[in-house]
């Protein structure tokens, strides 16, 4: 129950009277009701009071004589939200999702023929009850039947044994819960009396929804109090007959819907909720399946009563409710769980004047409560907000909220309920105590195993505090993650009451243990680094242990690592002959190859750090990065060094150094000093020079020697350009450990087939690559090697390359690092069917999963990554202002000026340590209001059949933002065979509009994908084309039936009944024409599944044939809104998804 609800309800059960005289609130009471409580209540809440009565305009008592008697000539209408109960379960066929159940434990002696006789009466009483619902022509009706004594089967467990009973208990109540009703058939109630012994029987009652909401059932099991006690003391009913019956509401409700009268409600929700983003994405345990299945389970939890005194204290200070700042502090949650700022929460509200309140019925009504959360503003400020909306939304509470969505035309998805997604309710009314004459009852728990929402958060003030119940999707989330969630929730509104005048972002959220273990336990990496401190200095320590051993090939030739060290050692004499020292950088400018080595190890000799040039850059970026590096000399070979006229420096060909001395150069470095800078792109199109010391190099071969691990033993094949930092890994960890490396040439490294033939031959033990070079072998029909290891990295590992990699090697390795934390950062060995992560830090290095404050997020959410540690690069050369950007200080290590990297990845932290890759931060787009990480879509679409490869893009087509698929497959798909292959994965807003189809994609010159190449779409490479006119008598005939029923003047072959204003009630009115034309069994999910005007035309004549199949099995349907509201006695607090908890 929530804001003023309950204390309205409290005011009429004590014959409070409430009006505005003027701008004045006015009360009368009978003597001896306004307890000093009641009284400060009253005051506490006079400004909402106000409001209500001042907006809605009329006080509640003239509000009941809006409701007149309605005739019972003619069909009788449903109400808005029966209409939305009726049409679901069309929709999906009966289900028991929209069942509440109770269960009622009654100890003593029982009058079971009091208790039949209470029950049929209850049941004549209210037609509701005894009300059946059809349909004539699409339109539903309802029709009441005559009164007769309602079935309750008596069901005798007296045999089981003792300890068995309950258990039985809860397996049959159970299984009531779930079993569906047939509207169109069955009575909405269902009854069972269990007898446990002769003094001990447990009641089940199960109601559907389309004639109870919570407050009904209060009403219900008042009503059954005052009838057994009259009826078993052979007494008459004390009870006076109904004045209206819910139809009679009904049909007045409908009538307001027609004569206008909800026209300024409706504006003002229209700009309230206008731009109101249409899904609350929170992280998940698991993909979103395609269409709701509503299986649940609860959690249960209690807020201590200290706690909950502080936060009424902080809600009196603000002049604001509890209820409004639990909603606050439940939105502060939500928005930082789900990393959005603007997102919407629904509540029930009773939805009554006193004229309905005796009525059972579905009367609740559900108010979508928009909050737009600032992390950078006070707690204090958005509550403010929250009040003043939710002062408004109340004096707005009489629009149905069917209608509201009927009106708005929210995007259809069946994935999730329209406008919102989660549900928070407070019940804030003393419970009262239930009794049945001559008897004990006591409430049991009934776990339905359904859910509504992704979430509902239910709560109940007690003298023990607030009993929580969080409600919650098991298609989406593990009771882990929920029982953490509320853990947060908890440490939040300790924070709240605390200090309230903090900005929201730095709340509290995590729990001591978690973020110990976040920050800790999982970064516990510290190893000892007993090892040289320079790059070349670990090849040098191989090569006194293993002279004579082979080193390094290519092609035909080879050398040892005694040749190879001489080689370098006469480059590096060389280089300081001519003025190379230690802090100088030195260009690299050769072709893949033995000398290639020479050259890197040559400058590493010298003091110098290395900075490499790919003979595939165009001459600008070769020049930039040359300028750009300052490097005082340029190593090359004849073949390349025209292809660099800009540069005017110093230039030596590495023949040059054949005559200096063999004998190792004395050179001192510190593991501060550069081992090389290496030039990645840059956002604004200019590259930027890493600057990476020889300290952090060392520490990643020395963690590369463990994990992956690499001996002595292993031979790695090398295809990776010097350019591209993993090169580091295959060069030098092989020589760091006394292996040996074969070098590809440049020729072999992109050309496929001579790779396929070349890797054979190597007979390497160790190769890494890109997840595009694997997929090129992949595809040429590369079988493995038993004794491979394999190495993925450089951009992100598709899901389906991992069982056929595992395949094909002794092992396959996930390997994650920016160039800015030295090549790899976290390792992770993948199985077959096991989850895809990044797996953990190596040695001597930090992760951190923050927000945009840069505190660490929960478990499970979303977050940038951050890499601190040993290997975090020096920064950009010459680039102070973007290095302090990206470098900033490590707030939560332990050494003096730690430094982190911002990566701009996205991933999130499982429960076991392990990270999960969830994006590039840019690599997230927003079309028509929602969220969509495009790598999603291009997964997905990997996995149509024939596609290699995938990619997706938002491009402005036409003035309107649109997803371009781009796709590169054996022969190319139709564009309509590739949409419905989303279409069966992935919500409708995620399908692009357009198909492109290449037979390459762009690369960059480090192999990966070049986005920014794409080609634009024309307009012949769109999915659904502007408009084209009905062509087969089926489409002629279907497009008549739709303009009819949409009322619009044209309907082409590639629309969208939705896209076209079609809506859950016109759906009906379409599928009962198409039953009538055609004289076929379809079901409402036809429409769903096909809503072009095409696609449902072709599948109408599919029907047509002989043998045609059967359709196919119903959905689930779509939830009930907020069932629970106002519990007004224990009995209501039964109910699984009840706004309280009992007390174990």
């Amino acid at each position: 129950m929530n804001g003023i609800d309950g204390l309205l309800t409290r005011l009429r059960k004590h014959d409070v009277r409430l009006w505005m005289e003027g701008e004045r609130l006015r009360f009368n009471a009978p003597p001896g009701v306004m307890t000093p409580d009641l009284l400060g209540e009253l005051k506490s809440h006079k400004e909402e009071l106000v409001s209500f009565l001042q907006q809605v305009g009329q006080s509640l008592q003239s509000a009941a004589d809006l409701i007149p008697v309605a005739p019972r000539d003619g069909t009788l209408p449903l109400s808005s939200g029966q209409q939305r109960m009726w049409f679901l379960e069309q929709f999906q066929g009966p289900s028991g999702a929209y069942n509440m159940p109770a269960a009622l434990r009654l100890e003593g002696a029982l009058d079971v023929a009091a208790l039949q006789r209470s029950l049929d009466e209850i049941v004549r009483r209210h037609e509701v009850l005894r009300t059946t619902y059809g349909q004539q022509q699409g339109q539903p009706f309802q029709s009441v039947l005559p009164p007769a004594p309602v079935t309750m089967a008596e069901v005798d467990l007296q045999h089981l044994p003792a300890d068995a009973r309950l258990a039985e208990v809860r397996r049959r109540a159970t299984e009531e819960a779930g079993r569906p009703f047939d509207l169109s058939r069955d009575l909405p109630l269902r009854l069972a009396l269990l007898r446990l012994e002769p003094r001990e029987h447990v009641l089940l009652l199960t109601l559907h929804h389309v004639a109870c909401d919570g407050w009904s059932l209060g009403v219900l099991i008042r009503e059954l109090a005052a009838l057994y006690r009259a009826f078993s003391t052979g007494e008459p009913s004390p009870l006076p007959e109904p004045a209206l019956q819910y139809s009679d509401f009904a049909r007045w409700q409908q009538q307001r819907a027609t004569n206008g009268g909800l026209q300024p409600h409706l504006a003002w929700w229209r700009e309230y909720l206008t731009g109101a983003p249409a899904l609350l994405e929170l992280p998940t345990d698991r993909p979103r399946p395609a269409h709701q299945r509503f299986q649940g389970a609860t959690h249960r939890f209690t807020v201590p009563a200290e706690l909950t005194a502080r936060l009424k204290q902080r809600s009196r200070e603000a002049e604001a409710t509890l209820f409004m700042t639990l909603l606050s502090a439940f939105g502060v949650l939500l928005s930082r769980t789900s990393r959005q700022a603007d997102l919407v929460i629904g509540t029930p509200i009773a939805n009554r004047v006193p004229q309905t309140e005796p009525l059972i019925g579905l009367f609740v009504n559900s108010l979508p409560l928009r909050l737009q959360v600032d992390g950078a503003r006070p707690f204090s400020e958005l509550l403010a907000r929250v009040r003043q909306d939710t002062l408004k939304a109340y004096a707005h509470q009489t629009l149905p909220f069917e209608q509201l969505v009927e009106a708005l035309q929210p995007a259809r998805d069946p994935s999730y309920s329209p406008l919102f997604q989660v549900l928070f309710t407070l019940q804030n009314t003393p419970s009262e105590v239930l009794s049945l004459s001559g008897l004990t009852l006591e409430q049991l728990e009934v776990e339905s195993g359904t859910t509504q929402f992704d979430l509902s958060l239910s709560m109940a003030e007690t003298a023990q505090g607030l009993l929580s119940e969080l409600n919650y999707n098991t298609d989406l989330f593990d009771g882990v993650t929920i029982e953490r969630m509320s853990g947060h929730l908890l440490t939040l509104l300790a924070g709240i009451a605390e200090t309230p005048a903090l900005p929201v972002a730095d709340l509290p959220l995590l729990t001591g243990p978690e973020r110990h273990r976040l920050l800790r336990e999982w970064n516990d990496t510290a190893v000892d680094l007993p090892l040289p401190d320079s790059l070349h200095g670990l090849f040098e320590q191989q090569v006194a242990r293993r002279p004579d051993a082979t080193a390094a090939r290519f092609e035909s030739r080879a050398v040892t690592y005694r040749e190879l060290d001489e080689q370098a050692n006469r480059l590096a004499n060389r280089l300081r002959q001519l003025g190379v020292e230690p802090g100088h950088r030195v260009g690299i400018f050769l072709e893949r190859s033995l000398e290639l080595l020479v050259g890197l190890l040559g400058i590493l000799k010298a003091g110098a750090a290395y900075v490499p040039l790919d003979p595939l850059y165009p001459p600008d970026r070769l020049a930039h990065i040359l300028d750009d590096s300052g490097v005082s000399l340029l190593l090359t070979e004849p073949a390349l060094a025209a292809q660099v006229p800009a540069y005017h420096g110093k230039r030596m060909l590495l023949a040059e150094a054949a005559g200096a001395p063999a004998t190792r150069p004395q050179v001192t470095l510190a593991g501060s000093n550069l081992a090389y800078v290496l030039y990645t792109s840059g956002s604004t199109g200019r590259p930027k020079g890493v600057a990476v010391p020889h300290a952090a190099v060392v520490n990643f071969m020395a963690s590369m020697q463990r994990a992956p691990g690499m001996t002595e033993q292993d031979t790695l094949f090398a295809v990776t350009t010097v350019a591209f930092d993993i090169s580091v890994l295959e060069l030098f960890l092989p020589l760091s450990v006394g292996g040996g490396v074969v070098i590809a040439s440049r020729e072999t490294a992109v050309d496929g087939t001579r790779l396929l033939r070349a890797l054979a031959e190597s007979g390497a033990s160790v190769m890494q690559a890109t997840p595009s070079t694997w997929r090129m072998l992949l595809t040429l029909g590369w079988t493995g090697s038993p004794s491979l290891k394999l190495l993925c990295g450089g951009e992100a590992l598709p899901s389906e390359l991992v069982e056929p990699l595992c395949a094909r090697g002794a092992s396959l390795w996930n390997m994650y690092g920016p160039t800015e934390t030295t090549i790899w950062s976290t390792t992770a060995r993948l199985e077959p069917g096991g989850r895809l992560t990044l797996g953990r830090p190596i040695g001597n290095t930090q992760v951190y999963v923050l927000d945009a404050a840069m505190h660490p997020v929960p478990m499970g959410v979303t977050g940038a990554l951050y890499i601190g540690g040993h290997g975090v690069a020096q920064g950009y050369l010459h680039r102070p202002d973007l290095t302090a950007e990206r470098f900033v200080p490590d707030p939560f290590g332990q050494t003096p000026g730690g430094r982190l990297y911002a990566t701009g990845d996205l991933v999130r932290a499982l429960p076991d340590g392990t990270l999960e890759y969830l994006g590039r931060g840019d690599g997230q787009v927003k079309l028509r209001g929602f969220r969509i990480e495009l790598g999603e879509i291009e997964a997905r679409l990997a996995q149509a059949p024939g596609v290699q490869e995938a990619a997706v893009k938002l491009w402005d087509v036409s003035g309107h933002a649109e997803l371009v698929a781009y796709v590169r497959a054996d022969t190319a798909p139709e564009a309509l065979t590739l949409r419905q292959h989303l279409a069966a994965h992935l919500p409708a807003y995620m399908v692009p509009g357009h198909f492109v189809m290449l037979e390459s994609f762009p690369r960059t010159a480090n192999g990966k994908l070049d986005r920014k190449a794409l080609p634009a779409p024309s307009s012949s490479q769109r999915a659904s084309a502007a408009y084209e006119a009905p062509r087969t008598p089926t489409e002629v005939q279907l497009a008549a039936i739709w303009r009819d029923v949409l009322a619009v003047e044209q309907v082409g072959a590639r629309d969208s009944f939705f896209d076209l204003g079609g809506q859950s009630m016109k759906a009906v009115q379409v599928v009962a024409r198409i039953q009538e034309t055609w004289k076929v069994d379809v079901s409402l999910r036809v429409l769903f599944e096909h809503p072009t005007l095409e696609a449902l035309a072709k599948h109408l004549e599919s029907l047509q044939q002989p043998g045609a199949p059967a359709a196919p099995p119903p959905l689930v349907a779509r939830p009930r809104q907020a069932r629970r509201v106002q519990a007004a006695t224990r009995a209501e607090l039964n109910l699984p998804d009840s706004t309280s908890s009992k007390k174990e």
